[in-house]
């Protein structure tokens, strides 16, 4: 997956898109992250709007170790978390992507979020790369 310089992610095969959101909490889960907020947007849009839009969920995942770290280190840094997932279906299957941690705190001008960002990537390209 390619496009967007501030995410990462994935498209699914063969995967129906609650299937996809419940295997990426699960993936979320093996690596440290539970999932906080799950906005249907599919749902609000029509709720708010009368909208037909397809389905896209928007996953607020946090890892409580690393936000711990993160706002120890740059207190405003609430800001920016948690770490947002979209799930989406696309012409290609279901996407996946993933709101890249560093590219996110790049805004913030404190050298000690560096490390928390770096481990939080890492541990969310391994959620991606888990999903196939």
């Amino acid at each position: 997956m390619s496009g967007i310089e501030y995410g990462f992610g994935t498209t699914l095969q063969d995967v129906t898109f609650e299937d996809a959101v419940e295997r990426v909490t699960a993936c979320l889960k093996d690596e440290g992250f539970g999932v906080l907020t799950e906005i249907d947007v599919q749902a609000t849009l029509k709720k708010k709007l009368d909208v037909d839009f397809r389905p896209y969920t928007i996953l607020g995942a946090c890892n409580p170790e690393l936000a711990k770290q993160a706002l120890d280190a740059e207190p405003s840094i609430g800001l920016l978390l948690p770490c947002n997932v979209v799930v989406q279906t696309t012409a290609t299957g279901v996407t996946v992507t993933v709101a890249d941690p560093k590219a996110m705190f790049q805004v913030v001008d404190n050298d000690a979020v560096a490390p928390v960002a770096a481990d939080a990537e890492a541990r969310l390209r391994r959620v991606v790369a888990a999903l196939g």
